[in-house]
C-alpha cells in the first residue's frame, strides 16, 4: 500500500486516491465503500489509535440494509445486540408503549436496530480495508488544511514532529464536528448548543431483573428526571441531562453518579461503573456541504444533533453512501462532477434540516417536559400508536430512518 504524496511526481487526477479526513463510523463507510469499487483512497485519522467512543451505538435497519452491501453487517451482529421492540415508559403511572419493529419485516431485511458501539465498526473495516492494494490507512497525522488546485486537492498533516502534503481527487471531510476542514472553508456552521449537557454511566448491573418487562432501549420519562436506558452486549447505559449551574467536575463525580443511578433504581448498595461520559449536545448544519470544487463534507462534519433516536451517526452513514455512489459514477465517467456534488449536497443537507434536525428536536421536546400533564398526554399519544398496527408502522418508517432515506433521493438539485 501507498500514499500518494507530493513528491515532484505529476500523477494524473485519475490515479489520485480520494482523501478520507477521520476515521470515525462515516470516513470509514466511505473508505471501504470506495474500496470495494477499486478506487484508490486513503484515510487519515488524526490518532495515534482509534478512539474507544462510546457515544452511538444505534444501527437503524436501512442503514443496517445498506451495510450489507458492504458485507459489514453479518460482521457486526455478533458483536452487537440485536433489538426488536423499544418502548416509552412512563414512571408515574408505570405504563410502556411497545413498538415492535418487526412490523418492518415487509420493508427491511433487518428489522431491528443492533445496539453495538460505533468503535467495533471502526476496528472492523479497518481491519477489512488491508486487503486492498490501493486502500490507505494512517493513524497518528492531524489533518492542518487543505487547498484545491486544478483538479487536485492538497490536504497538509501534521504528525507532532513534521508536515506533510498528500495529493487526492477528492476530499471527503468526516473529521467531527469541529472540522478542520469546514472551518478551513470558511463554511459557516449554525445552529444552537444546548445549555445543558447529557451524562452517559455505563454499568454491568442488570437492570432487566429491577424494572418489569424492560426493553433493551428505553426512553424513561419522569416529573423529576428524563433518562434513555440502552443496553449493549455487556453494559447497560444510562443517559440523563445535567443541570446547567453544575461544574464538569461535580457531574463526573461517583457521588452525583450514584446519587442519578439510586433515584433511577436503588438497588441498596453503589453500582459498579464503567465509563462515564459528558458531553455539549448541539443541533447545527453546514450552510453547504460541498465546500470545494471537490471538497465534501459528511456525518458530524455537515451535521450534529441531539442523540435521541440514534439518528446522528445513522445520518451521517447515509451521507456516506449518497457520496460514495456518486463518486464512482463520476470516476466511471457516467456522472458530471458538478451534477453529482450538488446533487449530493442537496439531497443531504435538505434531508438533514427538514427531517433529522426537525424530529431529534422534537425528540428532546418531548422527553424533558416537565408538566405532568404533557408526559401524560404523551404517553397517551404513544400507547394510542403502539396499539394499532397501521400507525406503528408509519411511525416505525420515521423513527427508524426508512422515510428519510428514501425521501433523500427524491430530491432534485436547484
Amino acid at each position: 500500500m501507498s500514499i500518494y504524496a507530493l513528491n515532484g511526481q505529476n500523477k494524473g487526477s485519475k490515479d489520485l486516491p480520494v482523501l478520507i479526513a477521520g476515521a470515525g463510523p462515516v470516513g470509514c463507510c466511505a473508505a471501504l465503500y470506495l474500496a470495494r469499487q477499486g478506487i484508490p483512497v486513503t484515510l487519515i485519522e488524526g490518532a495515534k489509535d482509534l478512539p474507544m467512543d462510546l457515544r452511538a451505538s444505534t444501527f437503524h435497519p436501512p442503514t443496517l440494509d445498506l451495510l450489507d452491501e458492504l458485507e459489514l453487517t453479518e460482521k457486526l451482529i455478533p458483536q452487537g445486540l440485536i433489538v426488536r421492540e423499544f418502548q416509552f415508559r412512563e414512571r408515574s403511572t408505570n405504563t410502556a408503549a411497545v413498538f415492535n419493529l418487526r412490523t418492518l419485516q415487509d420493508e427491511t431485511a433487518h428489522p431491528y436496530r443492533l445496539q453495538c458501539e460505533q468503535y467495533k465498526m471502526t476496528r472492523t473495516v479497518i481491519d477489512l480495508l488491508a486487503a486492498y492494494p490501493h486502500a490507505t490507512y494512517l493513524s497518528g497525522k492531524r489533518v492542518q488544511g487543505f487547498k484545491e488546485h486544478g483538479d487536485q486537492v492538497d490536504v497538509l498533516t501534521f504528525d507532532g514532529e513534521k508536515e506533510e502534503r498528500h495529493a487526492g481527487r477528492f476530499l471527503i471531510a468526516t473529521d467531527g464536528a469541529n472540522s478542520r476542514i469546514r472551518q478551513a472553508s470558511g463554511t459557516m456552521f449554525p445552529g444552537l448548543t444546548y445549555p445543558e449537557r447529557f451524562l452517559v454511566v455505563s454499568t454491568d448491573y442488570p437492570f432487566e431483573n429491577d424494572f418489569d418487562a424492560l426493553s433493551w432501549v428505553n426512553y424513561i420519562s419522569d416529573p423529576e428526571e428524563w433518562c434513555v436506558m440502552l443496553k449493549t452486549p455487556e453494559l447497560w447505559r444510562v443517559q440523563f441531562p445535567t443541570p446547567v449551574e453544575m461544574t464538569d467536575e461535580a457531574l463526573l463525580s461517583d457521588d452525583y453518579i450514584q446519587d442519578r443511578l439510586k433515584r433511577l433504581d436503588d438497588k441498596g448498595s453503589p453500582y459498579t461503573i464503567r465509563h462515564r461520559t459528558l458531553y455539549k449536545v448541539h443541533q447545527r448544519v453546514a450552510e453547504t456541504y460541498r465546500v470545494g470544487k471537490r471538497t465534501v463534507l459528511a456525518g458530524d462534519a455537515a451535521h450534529v444533533n441531539n442523540p435521541l433516536g440514534g439518528m446522528g451517526m445513522n445520518g451521517g452513514l447515509h451521507d456516506a453512501f449518497n457520496l460514495c455512489e456518486k463518486l464512482v459514477a463520476i470516476a466511471k465517467g457516467t456522472l458530471d462532477l458538478d451534477v453529482g456534488l450538488d446533487l449530493y449536497d442537496a439531497q443531504r443537507r435538505k434531508i438533514c434540516v427538514d427531517f433529522i434536525q426537525t424530529q431529534t428536536k422534537e425528540n428532546k421536546r418531548l422527553m424533558e417536559t416537565a408538566e405532568e400533564s404533557v408526559q401524560l398526554e404523551r404517553q397517551k399519544k404513544f400507547m394510542d400508536i403502539a396499539s394499532d398496527a397501521e400507525k406503528q408502522r408509519v411511525y416505525l418508517r420515521r423513527s427508524a430512518m426508512i422515510d428519510c432515506l428514501e425521501n433523500s433521493y427524491k430530491i432534485k438539485a436547484a
